[in-house]
């Protein structure tokens, strides 16, 4: 493998460090501290083996499983060949020369390795050395978590999009009819600590305590994918996959024409690959919506994702039904009996004054037990406090 320079010269330093903030444009946490790491791992494992340094690098900059497919898309570009890193350096576009197909790469991958610009689209003075990762001011950022989806430039979505995944949703937690060992305070265990006390001769030295688990509450999510809401869905999509990739009970349904089970898409790890296969597995993308015809479909073939009366149901839609109001009656009082919150996520409360005046619009504001914002970052990021404060009423 050839790369530029060694770290006699410097040159290697610098073509980790610039690599380095490479992985952080396409979402990586990678800071200071792990890229002077990877130049010690570099200088323990040489450069004569492509392959040991590849994994070298990867054990100190990589920290979660789905951005290892990110790290060696990444790593196969910068180190190809010692004139496109040196390109790279100098932010320009990488050479097509030995280059796979900017297509078969993952969108944060060609997003990375594209030369940096200013919001307004002037390029950098390239005289000026700049730091890859300095694009935004703090003004950039409070402008874009206030920003409407909807009103954003491509640049800008696909940025928004990056920030969507780091925003948590902590799902609310319930008491469960099973119990755990507790501490000071909670309930006494009287035949534990019994059984303890037949251990020391009868005396009662230690007092046992149990307490009821707490378990996040099932997650049913509903997606309008319909054209009027084509730009929100794919950044919802990903924005849901990221946040709750830890919770064990989490079923995604796309609804249009037709409603499309993306349970399956929601297992991958990895957010680019997860939309490629959402993607493939959508057949009405950007269509017409009947929420009322893909609540029956859920009602007939997916009723069982529905655990007891405790799954939280999300509905991300305008609510621009094009179906029967009476369809949508029937399921809509269906699913809220069978499920402890309904809750309308919709867009369209970015419009000061609006009101659910449409006929579906106006049945699923009916049954829903609250409707919310999803419009830009800050209601997103006040999405997770919402759900806790609807739940404890």
């Amino acid at each position: 493998m050839t790369v530029l320079g060694d770290a006699r010269s410097g040159k290697l330093a610098d073509n980790l460090a610039g690599f380095g903030r490479a992985l952080r444009r396409a979402g990586l946490r990678v800071d200071s501290a792990r890229i002077a790491l990877a130049q010690e791992a570099a200088q323990l494992v040489g450069v004569d083996a492509k392959d040991d340094l590849c994994a070298a690098l990867e054990a100190v900059l990589v920290s979660r499983e789905q951005e290892r497919g990110v790290f060696r898309e990444l790593f196969e570009a910068w180190f190809r060949d010692p004139e496109i890193a040196h390109k790279l350096l100098a932010q320009m576009l990488p050479s097509a020369q030995g280059q796979a197909p900017a297509s078969k790469r993952r969108p944060r991958v060609s997003e990375a390795l594209a030369p940096q610009k200013r919001f307004g689209g002037a390029p950098r003075p390239p005289d000026k050395e700049v730091e890859f990762d300095a694009a935004m001011t703090a003004s950039d950022i409070a402008r874009l978590k206030h920003a409407d989806f909807n009103a954003l430039s491509a640049t800008e979505f696909h940025l928004v999009e990056r920030l969507a995944q780091d925003i948590a949703l902590p799902v609310p937690t319930v008491r469960m009819r099973r119990t755990r060992p507790g501490q000071r305070g909670a309930q006494l265990h009287w035949a534990r600590s019994l059984r303890q006390a037949a251990r020391t001769g009868g005396e009662l030295m230690v007092l046992k305590r149990m307490q009821r688990t707490r378990q996040p509450l099932p997650l049913l999510v509903l997606v309008d994918i319909s054209g009027s809401m084509e730009r929100y869905a794919r950044l919802l999509l990903a924005f849901l996959h990221a946040a709750t990739r830890s919770h064990r009970r989490r079923d995604v349904f796309a609804f249009g024409t037709e409603l499309t089970d993306l349970t399956p898409a929601f297992r991958v790890a990895d957010t680019d690959d997860m939309l490629a296969a959402a993607s493939a597995a959508i057949a009405d993308f950007a269509g017409g919506t009947r929420l009322g015809e893909s609540l029956a479909t859920l009602r007939q073939r997916h009723a069982r994702r529905l655990v007891g009366r405790r799954t939280l149901v999300l509905v991300i839609s305008d609510g621009l039904d094009t179906g029967e109001p009476a369809d949508l009656e029937r399921e809509l009082d269906w699913l809220k009996h069978r499920c402890r919150r309904l809750l309308w996520l919709n867009p369209l409360l970015r419009f000061e004054g609006y009101a659910p005046l449409a006929r579906g619009a106006a049945v699923l504001h009916r049954h829903a037990h609250a409707m919310l914002a999803v419009h830009n970052l800050s209601k997103l990021q006040d999405l997770a406090a919402s759900l806790a404060e609807l739940l404890d009423r």
